[in-house]
């Protein structure tokens, strides 16, 4: 019998985004809809509603066909990821004019400039995040779906 463990490996990968980013979502406009912030700021969520469990479920997969030669720990494999999702992110942002990169900060939608010096300290925070996430939740779920 085949037992698919890339589907469950990308099952248990997209099970985190997908409970996460609709509950983001529903904060911001509500927070946008009752606080009347004029920032667009669901806008900017869709894409990454699209496209952060797709990243998640396929390096989840990458996790479970590179583990046997590299050794690394599901928490430090999944702490490479924002590596890799922040320069796709920040260019697909800056292409549809959602981000721009100004002398002292990033501005996102024209309108909420943020500051180089908190950027640093938040992504380390993403880092710190997605390695605990990873190391907790989906090498839980990998466990239960018997791939880990």
């Amino acid at each position: 019998m085949n037992t698919h463990p890339c589907l469950r490996a990308y099952l248990a990968g997209v099970f985190v985004p997908t409970l996460v980013l609709p509950l983001l979502l529903a904060v911001f406009i509500v927070v946008r809809i009752v606080l009347q912030v004029p920032v667009p700021i669901e806008q900017g969520m869709i894409f990454p509603m699209a496209v952060v469990p797709s990243f998640f479920g396929l390096w989840n997969m990458l996790y479970l066909a590179s583990h046997e030669w590299t050794h690394l720990p599901i928490g430090l494999h999944g702490a490479i990821l924002p590596l890799l999702m922040a320069p796709v992110g920040a260019t697909v942002a800056t292409g549809l004019h959602v981000l721009e990169f100004g002398s002292h900060g990033v501005i996102w939608f024209q309108a909420c400039p943020v500051p180089y010096a908190l950027i640093a300290p938040g992504f380390l925070a993403a880092l710190v995040g997605y390695y605990l996430v990873w190391k907790y939740i989906v090498g839980f779920l990998n466990r239960v779906l018997g791939i880990a």
